[in-house]
């Protein structure tokens, strides 16, 4: 369904590791919202909301909630360092545009 880099799986692990609740894994959404109509929202979970697909990737999981998997298939996540920042970034092949941010797209 989806991709992590090694780069975004370790980050993801670290901060499970390093929060003070027990939290099981990253959950991913696209909601709506900026400037392109679609934001990705993302969230460390203690658990899955009923109806999430739980996708393991190489040991990191990933919650993606039901309404928003068709629209996350064959996307790669990624952790980027950089001298504007970091983050993360989505490789989307679904989006027919995104903004300039790489923080929204448009189906």
């Amino acid at each position: 369904m989806l991709t992590l880099t090694d780069k975004a799986r370790e980050t993801i692990d670290r901060l499970i590791a390093s929060a003070d609740q027990p939290l099981t894994g990253l959950k991913i959404a696209v909601n709506s919202g900026g400037c392109s109509g679609l934001q990705y929202g993302m969230a460390l979970v203690e658990k899955p909301s009923e109806g999430d697909h739980v996708v393991d990737c190489n040991g990191t999981t990933v919650y993606v909630e039901p309404t928003s998997a068709e629209m996350l298939i064959g996307t790669t996540i990624d952790f980027v360092e950089s001298l504007e920042g970091s983050g993360f970034t989505f490789d989307n092949p679904n989006a027919a545009h995104k903004c300039a941010c790489g923080k929204s797209f448009a189906a």
